[in-house]
């Protein structure tokens, strides 16, 4: 009965090995995927410690390699040591995910606040050419989330672009696809997207904080079962005598 507990185990910390090379690549996407993302949308906050759940997130996905590398060898070859070992980083592994969750908690809530502190300064830094910074991650948010000004299309009456640019109109990436002749002129305001975008990248941003939460949490489960099933391998090859002599016999045989 022991030694069919501990084959199960054994089975389950293989497959679960398995699981953690596969959940390597993943983490490694997901926080490559918010790395991205967040460049394009990097001006409309200035903490750059918002990132530091996914750059944990990264880290945790490669080590996650070397932990399904250790966790494999050290059950095929039934070592104790290396059992205790990948229990150990497991446990380390565990930890800083509920880091990362308690992290991202924290940096989903302080979005709103980053962007309604930023937004105004980067609209008034519009100017309207492709090679500056602002400008262009102004026309990409609108052109992304369909949508135009802070609150709507009339802000952008309130910036220095519009003022100096004195022809009633806004980018034409404030645009909706599908409208022929476009120039975004506030003439013709049922061309425009009428939703603002403050609204939406603060969403947009608490969405990929989410991505790394909900990452974060679901491996941390899969990792205490990992932690648990090592534990009872460790414990049965300590304790089981019947263990013992099926080992010592089949080193004879």
């Amino acid at each position: 009965m022991g030694q069919c507990g501990i084959t199960s185990s054994k089975t389950v910390l293989v497959f679960l090995n398995l699981i953690f090379w596969a959940a390597a690549g993943i983490l490694c996407y997901i926080g490559a995927y918010v790395f991205i993302t967040y460049d394009d949308y990097d001006h409309f906050f200035e903490d750059v410690y918002t990132l530091i759940p996914a750059i944990i997130i990264i880290a945790v996905g490669t080590l996650l390699f070397i932990i399904g590398l250790i966790g494999c060898c050290a059950t095929i070859r039934e070592s104790s040591c290396g059992l205790a070992t990948f229990a150990a980083i497991l446990l380390l592994v565990f930890v800083t995910e509920c880091v990362v969750v308690v992290l991202g908690y924290i940096y989903r809530a302080k979005v709103e606040k980053e962007v309604n502190h930023s937004i105004q300064k980067v609209y008034n830094e519009y100017n309207g050419t492709n090679t500056d910074a602002p400008s262009r991650a102004i026309d990409y948010v609108q052109r992304q989330l369909h949508c135009c000004g802070i609150h709507n299309y009339s802000d952008w009456r309130n910036t220095r672009w519009f003022k100096e640019s004195k022809n009633n109109s806004v980018p034409v990436s404030c645009c909706q696809p599908g409208i022929s002749n476009c120039s975004g002129t506030l003439t013709r305001p049922a061309d425009l997207y009428q939703e603002g975008c403050e609204a939406l990248v603060v969403k947009k941003l608490k969405q990929i904080m989410m991505y790394v939460i909900w990452a974060a949490l679901t491996f941390a489960s899969i990792q205490m079962l990992g932690m648990l099933c090592a534990c009872v391998v460790l414990c049965r090859r300590s304790h089981d005598p019947a263990y013992e002599l099926l080992v010592t016999t089949n080193s004879y045989a």
